[in-house]
């Protein structure tokens, strides 16, 4: 397979292992205004460095995100965004705190790229659930890069597909050959499961210009499709001679059989399920309904009539911002989103996008919730400083609804609360922070023990406040106070009322008094707070 090397790449395959974990702190709910139509509810928005964001959102959502999309910078050279990863070499330095420009083909900039998205694309896998996807949405500079980058992570296996989307519906000609596409790259986490759970799409009016009603079937709009196929894999029953009402007699001409065996080509038959022709001479089909189409496989080729371009995306957030709307990059349309969501989501499913930009994931979700009854939540990590005026602002109008008395356009309901990142879980000694408070470490504790969210308990629990969780197997108690150091002993041991004891007690304190014959015994197991809190 072939290898992707850059600049600086030594630096950062492990870099998210040391970003530091970070608290999410609530700064408000939004609700959308009484009146609404019934929307998801427990959605996120987060202000701040996305890299931190994705490692605090670990604990409580490692493998439950469904779908992932992300918009990332393009890197074409014509916009700035700055790099801010503290990745302490001489060699990334040049990069760090350095707004990119236009340097034309100076391969600096796209070492840069790669270093931004390496830990971000490794704590995105880490987020999906075992049948998720992600959807990135690229152009012809980092395609071929992005490419090798996502093959690595992921695996050159998970690939699922690479959609041409057709940006643009009037003629570019500023370039040698007009630029009228861009490309979203989908990668699952394990294809077969992608496969089995992934949905079709909705069959539109173009597509069902095919099924007509000719002979006025009660059942409605039908078309004709043909009974052969390929004989590679045919049984014997899918060779047999069929009679026409006119008596003309057909079979499979040589490499062919019948799709159906006898057996069903009689009951369809009886059913009033073949077709052969008008006058009843012609080589039979099956008569499927529209009714009974599904959906569509989905293909490769996203045209802009199905999911929208570039114009429609801008006129869309201007008909919901109007002159507060300051995004300075060309948004993506909620149809191209959507339809990505509609084929890799159910309706409960939690939806991600770490480079948010104007929100247009979150209206996204909004809509499919309200088209088909879904719970879909949504979470938005938005880096720059209009998280709150243009991410948030857009969510909450599409939420309330917006436009004018004249074309008003009627909320779609939901709410979300709004985080930004706050302090470190441990400090730059390496030790607990404390302001972050006990509830914090306490389900930071949780999560690198592996105690499944059911299993946790809550501090008030009728055992001690210093049990974290339990299962039939293990007990796990994180015994810290922040004004004084604990001791695990027979004192701790007796002041806790376990009952059926599990066979393993794993209990965190920062000293231990008991003896480890005592210890092995007893099966328990110590673990010194902070030296044996697991770094992730």
């Amino acid at each position: 397979m072939p290898i992707l090397t850059w600049v600086g790449k030594d630096k950062v395959v492990n870099h998210h292992h040391e970003v530091p974990f970070r608290v999410l702190n609530r700064q408000y709910t939004f609700e959308a205004a009484p009146g609404t139509p019934t929307n998801s509810m427990d959605n996120r928005i987060i202000h701040g460095d996305n890299l931190e964001a994705l490692k605090s959102l670990l604990p409580e959502f490692e493998g439950k995100v469904k779908c992932i999309y992300i918009d990332p910078p393009y890197n074409t050279g014509n916009e700035g965004w700055i790099y801010n990863d503290a990745v302490n070499d001489p060699k990334m330095q040049k990069w760090l705190g350095e707004v990119v420009g236009k340097e034309g083909e100076d391969l600096s900039r796209h070492d840069k790229w790669l270093c931004m998205m390496y830990p971000r694309l490794k704590l995105l896998h880490r987020l999906l659930a075992k049948d998720g996807a992600i959807f990135v949405s690229i152009d012809d500079n980092e395609i071929s890069t992005l490419r090798l980058l996502m093959d690595e992570i992921f695996g050159a296996g998970k690939f699922i597909a690479c959609n041409v989307w057709q940006k643009r519906y009037s003629r570019e000609n500023r370039e040698a050959i007009g630029d009228a596409h861009e490309y979203l790259l989908i990668y699952a986490v394990t294809p077969i499961l992608f496969k089995a759970s992934r949905n079709k799409i909705p069959i539109d009016e173009k597509q069902a210009k095919v099924y007509r009603n000719p002979n006025n079937d009660p059942k409605g709009r039908w078309r004709p499709i043909p009974m052969t196929a390929q004989a590679g894999h045919a049984t014997p029953d899918q060779f047999y001679e069929i009679t026409a009402p006119s008596g003309k007699k057909f079979t499979p001409s040589a490499g062919r059989c019948w799709g159906l065996s006898q057996a069903t080509f009689e009951r369809f038959r009886a059913e009033g399920r073949i077709y052969f022709g008008k006058n009843g001479d012609s080589q039979p089909n099956v008569i499927r309904y529209l009714s009974e189409v599904e959906g569509v496989v989905p293909w490769t080729w996203w045209p802009h009539e199905e999911v929208g371009n570039t114009d429609e995306a801008t006129k869309e957030l201007m008909a919901i911002l109007g002159d507060t709307n300051k995004f300075d990059t060309t948004p993506k349309p909620s149809r191209l989103i959507q339809r990505a969501l509609q084929i890799a989501t159910d309706k409960d499913s939690i939806v991600l996008d770490s480079f948010a930009g104007s929100g247009t994931t979150a209206h996204a979700v909004l809509k499919l919730n309200a088209q088909d009854g879904g719970t879909r939540r949504f979470i938005l990590v938005e880096t720059m400083d209009y998280a709150e005026t243009i991410t948030a602002e857009r969510v909450r109008r599409v939420m309330n609804g917006y436009g004018s008395e004249s074309k008003p356009v009627e909320g779609l309901g939901g709410g979300f609360d709004y985080y930004t990142i706050g302090d470190p879980l441990f400090t730059a000694d390496d030790l607990l922070n404390e302001a972050v408070g006990v509830e914090a470490i306490r389900g930071y504790v949780a999560y690198t023990e592996g105690i499944r969210p059911e299993d946790q308990v809550s501090q008030d629990n009728p055992v001690s406040p210093y049990l974290l969780g339990r299962n039939t197997d293990t007990a796990w108690f994180f015994y810290y106070e922040p004004d004084r150091p604990t001791a695990l002993d027979m004192d701790f041991l007796s002041s806790i009322q376990i009952g059926d004891k599990p066979g393993t007690t794993i209990i965190y304190a920062d000293r231990c008094l008991l003896s480890s014959d005592f210890m092995t015994r007893n099966g328990l197991i110590f673990k010194k707070i902070p030296r044996d809190i697991s770094r992730f």
